[in-house]
């Protein structure tokens, strides 16, 4: 009886299994460009709930290849992976220098409890993306979280322990980039005037504040983060800063740069060619062989283009 139980439960877990890779398979979108094709996996579920999402950005021809992981803001009650804000500019710099790009959504309040179960869908997103990345090109080790405004508080509390992600199954990731988030250090935010949606996130249990706090949960052994803050957003350089000097003091390597743009256009503008971009790929490049070659690379087609942007330009009939 219990043979045979095993082999039901064996033939369940496979045919789950098909059923996943051909739903993966059936939702790629291919376009031709050059002697490549550029894939797009849609809707890949890493969960139970229907949010437990991600899509995948790839073309074929990539081995090894570092894979940027996003993650969107929206005062974590709102926002979309498929958003032109989140994806727009990243993909078309990165996805032909030789990236792979994922994007992520999550559990959206009142839908979920807390940040602290956001974090967790990001963790598990994050986990199932390094499981299958050998399938769209990417190494499961070169990973880059990214993540704006709450999805950079989010990306925050996921990144402030490698061990705790390595323990749940995850493999060590390159670096972290946070977008403009505000909100890394909770309880300083909480004690002072604030808007009311960090009510509905964080609520008023003071412990709490700390545990969904990235700069309270912050470990040693972190890989290195770049944080970038609007220079004219209150508190964004502030709290910035203040992660950062706690970083430097338990031997993780943090960076800081500072924009004279705006929430929205921290997040928009990254990809574009500007100082900006140039400012993030600085980082990128130290982090990984390969992450410098595609850098490397992206710096010559931009050299090449002037009226269409190079997937733009490979995608066109």
């Amino acid at each position: 009886m219990k043979l045979r139980n095993l082999v039901i439960q064996n033939i369940i877990f496979l045919l789950a299994f098909f059923s996943l890779s051909s739903y993966a398979a059936e939702q790629a979108k291919t376009s031709k460009f050059g002697d490549g094709t550029l894939k797009v996996y849609k809707n890949i579920p890493y969960g139970k709930n229907r949010s437990h999402k991600f899509d995948v950005y790839t073309r074929d021809g990539l081995s090894n290849a570092p894979v940027i992981f996003m993650v969107h803001g929206g005062a974590w009650k709102t926002g979309n992976k498929g958003s032109k804000s989140v994806i727009k500019n990243k993909i078309e710099r990165w996805l032909p220098a030789g990236f792979v790009f994922i994007s992520i959504n999550y559990r959206l309040i009142p839908k979920v409890s807390s940040p602290i179960a956001q974090a967790e869908d990001v963790r598990n997103a994050l986990i199932a993306a390094q499981k299958q990345a050998v399938a769209w090109g990417g190494d499961p080790e070169k990973f880059i979280l990214m993540g704006h405004s709450a999805g950079a508080h989010l990306v925050g509390l996921v990144s402030a322990s490698a061990n705790k992600h390595m323990k749940k199954g995850g493999k060590r990731w390159l670096g972290t980039v946070l977008l403009d988030s505000a909100a890394l250090d909770v309880p300083a935010i909480m004690k002072k005037k604030h808007y009311s949606f960090y009510d509905k996130a964080f609520g008023k249990n003071k412990r709490f504040w700390a545990k969904a706090s990235p700069r309270h949960q912050l470990m040693s052994g972190v890989p290195p983060i770049l944080i970038t803050c609007a220079s004219g957003r209150k508190g964004a350089c502030q709290q910035a800063n203040s992660y950062a000097s706690k970083a430097n003091s338990l031997g993780i390597d943090v960076y800081v740069v500072s924009k004279d743009l705006s929430h929205k256009k921290m997040n928009e503008d990254l990809g574009a060619s500007n100082g900006y971009t140039a400012d993030v790929e600085s980082f990128l490049s130290g982090l990984d062989l390969n992450a410098k070659e595609a850098i490397e690379k992206q710096m010559l087609i931009t050299g090449e283009e002037s009226k269409l942007s190079a997937l733009k330009r490979w995608t066109a009939k």
